[in-house]
């Protein structure tokens, strides 16, 4: 019988073969990127990733293993590939060559993204932080970029937007923040000032690679060039690029971002003050236990003073809390009072709200 050192040898040569085969894949996936933007081909096809996923599940149950695996794996490999892909277009587009672009707060971690979006693209990017710090301040910089990312927290950079508006540059202007009514005033002074200014919200994280199945959304404040020409950066990319007016996208964040960053606030600090200990719970935890955990911890491990204020500056936050309040109470009083019949009419609510909003690709 082989011993245990070489059996894990064995392994290792299997795993860098594997790694060899992607390696493979992705150069041929570099390859058919290249094809469909000469044919002009949209970059992502469902249809034939149905068809891929298929074959590995046939393959799978050929070979004597599970057909989820292989789904798994063809998956992780399909992203990979459209990522490649992606980052193929944004570059042959080329959409900064011979520009330059300034990142306000470069630094952070959204910042240091659109430092590497930019770059990209042929910008040629410069990183300034609001109070210098290893980067020039961005006030003693020239502010003649073609464009002027402001990427700080969302009080500076409404200080910072109002700051612009005094200079006046020649270039695009947006900020990226997560609300849009505590940079309103920001906004609105470059707006009259004649600065082509928007208001660009990313909804995805600093670690996203592949823009497919995330959202861009465009606040336009009365520059309708200023907001295309925005739109334009992510033109090459798979994000869904949707508009909305600053009104409309504070309410709705209220929701998609408050709600949610609550429920999960609220459920990790029941355990952390539930007494139970992490090693107990994770001797009988659940799959649905262990979802909600794996959401929680991911949400509890990022920056606090920016979800504060993502919970404490936004005017209609409010409306979402509240209704998170009484939903809570709702569940506890149809358990208290035993009243099966309205449980269950929570729960049948709730399945008939999530299947009118369909299921993603």
């Amino acid at each position: 019988m082989p011993n245990l050192d070489r059996l894990r040898d064995e392994l290792a040569r299997i795993d860098r073969e594997l790694l060899e085969l992607v390696a493979r894949r992705q150069a041929v996936s570099a390859k058919v990127g290249e094809r469909k933007r000469a044919s002009q081909t949209p970059p992502r096809d469902y249809r034939q990733e149905k068809v891929v996923i298929e074959r590995a599940r046939a393959a799978a149950s050929d070979l004597g293993l599970p057909p989820r695996l292989a789904e798994d794996l063809v998956l992780s490999l399909i992203r990979s590939s459209l990522t490649v892909q992606e980052r193929g277009s944004v570059a042959a587009a080329a959409r900064g060559g011979g520009k330059r672009a300034l990142v306000i707060g470069g630094s952070g971690k959204m910042g240091e993204w659109f430092v590497r979006f930019l770059s990209s693209q042929g910008f040629e990017v410069e990183n300034a932080d609001p109070d210098g710090g290893d980067h020039a301040d961005w006030a003693t910089t020239s502010l003649d970029h073609d464009l002027i990312v402001v990427a700080t927290p969302m009080v500076i950079a409404n200080e910072i937007l109002e700051r612009l508006a005094e200079i006046g540059p020649p270039g695009l202007v947006f900020d990226i923040g997560s609300l849009k009514s505590p940079v309103r005033s920001g906004l609105m002074a470059l707006a009259e000032a004649g600065v082509r200014v928007t208001s660009v919200h990313p909804m995805f994280g600093p670690d996203t690679e592949l823009l497919s199945g995330e959202h861009v959304i465009f606040v336009d404040v009365g520059r309708a060039d200023a907001t295309e020409g925005a739109e334009a950066l992510f033109a090459s990319t798979m994000a869904t690029r949707v508009r909305m007016d600053l009104e409309s996208h504070d309410r709705v964040m209220g929701f998609v971002l408050g709600l949610s960053h609550a429920l999960n606030i609220t459920f990790f600090t029941a355990l952390a003050r539930s007494g139970e200990t992490t090693p107990r719970l994770a001797d009988v935890s659940s799959t649905t236990f262990e979802a909600q955990l794996d959401v929680a911890r991911a949400l509890a491990g990022e920056n606090p003073h920016m979800y504060f204020e993502i919970q404490s500056l936004n005017e209609y936050g409010d409306v979402a809390l509240k209704e998170l309040v009484a939903a809570a109470e709702r569940v506890r009083d149809a358990v208290e009072a035993g009243d099966e019949d309205a449980f269950v009419a929570l729960m049948s609510a709730g399945r008939d709200y999530l299947e009118s909003r369909g299921s993603p690709e």
